[in-house]
């Protein structure tokens, strides 16, 4: 078992920050050193890939639209998960969802993922 639990998100104007975070638990999770990433989802589109990360946090992939602006981390001894997000832009707006592999590497897309959280919206106004 792997539960996921988002938190942070939530209304914030073009060109500011939001961290968001991601709770990890389960006996699953637990056992294995996954990988783990955010997606996120815009109203009208499909789930796309923002950002991945190993289990050591020594590699980390991004979505070229997310490059620069958002940097994922993570800490094992909390089983947090990061998305620190700057220089935020209207289309960055969408519901944002942390996700983990089972095995232990990098995400390129969202459909690599195993286990998914329930989300947490992020609004971004002009």
């Amino acid at each position: 078992q792997v539960q996921l639990e988002e938190s942070g998100g939530g209304l914030v104007q073009t060109g500011g920050s939001l961290r968001l975070s991601c709770a990890a638990s389960g006996r699953t999770f637990l056992r294995y050193r996954m990988a783990m990433g955010w997606c996120r989802q815009a109203p009208g589109k499909e789930r796309e890939f923002v950002a991945s990360i190993t289990w050591s946090g020594s590699s980390t992939y991004y979505a070229d639209s997310v490059k620069g602006r958002f940097t994922i981390s993570r800490d094992n001894a909390k089983r947090t998960l990061y998305l620190q997000m700057n220089s935020l832009k209207l289309e960055d707006a969408a519901v944002y969802y942390c996700a983990a592999l089972r095995t232990d590497r990098l995400a390129y897309a969202a459909d690599e993922f195993d286990y998914w959280g329930q989300g947490t919206q992020v609004t971004v106004s002009s």
